[in-house]
């Protein structure tokens, strides 16, 4: 545990002249709340909150972000309120402190919407004070550092939220050290096999390599000189997480891997810097589309370097070297992102520059307006933190950055929501395009639009940032909620006037509202929307509305309501339903859910309930409105068809060491394939049956210890 002496000596490092009173103060009334409790490890818990503060003061943060830091679970795990810390510390710290904790005492239907909501939280503190988010980007690295010690289900999903969500937003913010090394953490928890045996082979391979980066870094040092270019040259290998990813993405070996090592030159300024890169391009061989000027087009996160691969030739073998160029100021930033730039410490307002420089904050602040069902949420933000981009321009010459694979739509959106809810087809580079073309840097966008046109369920299957999904569906729900409304109206109208009752009269006599009360619902559009959606029956709302001595059923040709979507079928799928047993469900073929797995429910109309695993894209991109909550029932013993697909070496004996993983854990294989892709590498595709998602994992596990398995992914495209 770090003294309160040696973390206000980091602090007088780089703030010599600041009043460290609160720091102080901070440390004692922290150390006194926590003094009986303890950690999962069996550490006192106050080694947290301590290990939070000098993550903070390696960020170099103000004063009150380090108090921050000292106290921020005081409030959520000890008596101390947000009032006693705003009285004892003041108003920026308990402003700081409240941004921070959870919102725990809240009632929430699962864990996702709890999720979402302390996320939406952060979100609007951060807007306000962008030092939330570093506070929080530290808790939880602290936290990650010693998952170890919680339980395995806990550490899998700490895991994936800190991949999925935790190192995003710290690339947003340019904090790469943070990002590597919440990836690394991550990876080591959610893939323990594939982690140990890469680190594993880079160890083997650690001796030659830095004798060729000893080598490159002296040859690169020594050609600076000579054009007189002040630099200094870093050569060191990638984190291990993104070497997998590389592996992953190319089905590569680690030795087919170019650019495991990556070197770096740093110079006095940007002059230097394109000097810096004619040197290396006239010393080796530039490769073809891998160079990248992100001076003149920064990162939206604020990164700065110009980026190129090249080959050197040594005899008759070949390396290639990725070299990044930049200035000491822009290595500043690259290292240590929004935290490097003094205003932030200060808690002063973005400028005009930093606000378009972090409008992906503005864009966030949107969507988490307009989307209030939490995984459609969750998605959103997950898809906005993704960092490959696309530079466009607009007509006028301005630059837009875009996520990969941003389509026109996504531009129409990202200028003003008007320009995408009109946007009837687009140009690029003068040329008109299809709405779902995949824009690329260097393209000039035009957009044409039309007051005829309107979003389109259709553009959900391309669009790719959150914004426009958010946008898109916000308007086709509530086309479709008036679509619905005028049906139920219609259909209502003409079964009333059977029996001599008008609905407009019903209406303005209050009585449709009566009726929606008995339902539990606000009122008389939320009513007319659940009978035109099919959730309610016309027969039920007729007891509702019409008087027991005139319900006389008339005789008519129109087909009888089979009752809605609570028509209760018996299935071999034994779910529940928003509690109710044996509702009529059927199973997505998309995804294959099993017992064990998260899921959600979507109202078909006709068909009852189908059930997804609650990540699956198609429930995603359809109306929330019509999710409902669904559980297995954990009577029910149906076996379910699902796969696995296995990455291994092209090598015999493999396949029938990965079949005894299936018979030694009890499970019978319905079907299997194997398919070479090259002489070194083979793609494996069982299909099996289960009982829950356990057994999955159970052989995930043993097939992954096999020695020549690259990589072991359940199938879930049916």
């Amino acid at each position: 545990m770090l003294s309160l002496e040696s973390l206000l000596a980091s602090v007088r490092t780089y703030l010599p002249d600041a009043d460290l009173s609160r720091i102080r103060k901070a440390y004692a009334y922290a150390m006194r709340k926590h003094i009986n409790q303890k950690r999962k490890s069996g550490e006192p818990y106050v080694v947290h909150p301590i290990g939070v503060a000098v993550l903070l003061t390696q960020l170099k943060m103000d004063v009150a972000s380090i108090a921050a830091g000292l106290l921020h679970d005081c409030v959520e795990d000890t008596d101390s309120t947000t009032e006693d810390v705003r009285i004892i510390f003041g108003p920026e710290v308990a402003f700081l402190v409240d941004g921070m904790t959870k919102l725990s005492h809240l009632p929430y239907r699962n864990r996702q919407e709890k999720q979402a909501e302390n996320f939406r939280k952060m979100l609007l503190a951060m807007a306000r004070d962008i030092r939330v988010v570093i506070i929080k980007l530290a808790d939880r690295l602290d936290n990650m550092r010693t998952l170890g010690a919680m339980k395995p289900s806990a550490q899998d999903r700490i895991a994936r939220e800190t991949l999925d969500i935790h190192a995003p937003i710290a690339n947003r913010l340019g904090i790469q050290w943070i990002k590597t090394e919440m990836e690394d953490l991550a990876f080591k928890h959610l893939n323990p096999t594939a982690f140990s045996n890469l680190a594993k082979e880079i160890e083997k391979a650690d001796k030659p390599r830095k004798k060729f980066i000893a080598e490159v870094k002296t040859v690169l040092q020594k050609e600076m000189e000579l054009a007189n270019i002040p630099a200094k040259i870093q050569g060191r290998k990638k984190n291990l997480y993104g070497i997998f990813q590389k592996m992953q993405a190319t089905s590569k070996r680690l030795d087919q891997v170019y650019d495991v090592v990556a070197f770096r030159i740093i110079t006095d300024n940007v002059g230097h810097c394109y000097e810096a890169l004619g040197r290396v391009h006239s010393m080796f061989t530039p490769v073809p589309g891998r160079f990248k000027d992100y001076v003149a087009l920064p990162k939206q996160n604020g990164y700065q370097s110009l980026h190129t691969s090249v080959v050197w030739t040594q005899g008759k073998s070949a390396r290639h070297l990725e070299t990044q160029i930049r200035t000491e100021e822009m290595h500043r930033v690259a290292e240590n992102g929004i935290a490097a730039h003094w205003v932030y410490k200060e808690g002063q307002p973005l400028s005009p520059k930093d606000e378009r420089q972090y409008s992906w904050l503005r864009q966030l602040m949107e969507v988490q307006r307009e989307v209030s069902d939490p995984s459609e949420f969750i998605e959103s933000v997950k898809i906005d933190l993704f960092e490959d981009e696309v530079f466009v321009f607009t007509p006028q010459g301005e630059v837009k950055a875009l996520p990969k694979g941003a389509t026109p739509v996504d531009f129409a959106f990202s200028v003003h929501s008007e320009v995408g809810n009109h946007c009837s087809g687009a140009k690029v580079n003068g040329v008109i395009v299809p709405l779902k073309y995949r824009l690329n840097s260097g393209d000039t966008v035009e957009i044409i639009t039309s007051v005829h046109q309107h979003p389109n369920k259709d553009w959900l299957k391309f669009v790719v940032t959150g914004r426009a999904r958010a946008k898109i569906n916000h308007y086709v729900r509530a086309t479709e909620r008036q679509r619905a409304r005028t049906l139920a109206r219609d259909l209502l109208e003409r079964r009333l006037r059977k029996f001599k009752y008008s609905l407009p009269k019903l209406k303005k006599a209050g009585e449709l509202d009566k009726a929606a009360k008995a339902f539990k619902l606000s009122g008389e559009d939320e009513l007319l929307y659940q009978i035109g959606m099919g959730q309610i029956s016309l027969e039920q709302v007729l007891l509702e509305l019409v008087p027991e001595d005139k319900r006389v059923q008339p005789r008519s040709k129109d087909k009888p309501d089979k009752g809605g979507i609570l028509a209760r079928l018996s299935h071999p799928n034994k779910m529940k339903v928003q509690g109710i047993d044996n509702v009529m469900v059927r199973l997505a073929g998309c995804c294959n859910p099993v017992p064990g797995d998260r899921v959600v429910g979507f109202i078909t109309r006709g068909r009852g309930v189908t059930v997804h695993v609650a990540t699956c894209k198609k429930v995603l991109d359809a109306d929330p409105e019509r999710r409902i909550e669904v559980d297995w029932d954990d009577r029910s013993k149906t076996l379910y068809t699902v796969g696995l697909k296995v990455i291994t070496d092209n090598k015999p004996g493999l396949l029938a060491e990965m079949s005894k993983c299936f018979s030694s854990n009890g499970l019978n294989i319905t079907e299997a394939t194997c398919r070479s892709q090259d002489p070194e590498r083979a793609t494996n595709t069982f299909k099996f049956q289960v009982a829950n998602v356990d057994q999955i994992r159970k052989v995930i596990k043993h097939i992954q210890k096999i020695a020549g398995v690259y990589s072991v992914q359940r199938i879930q495209n049916g």
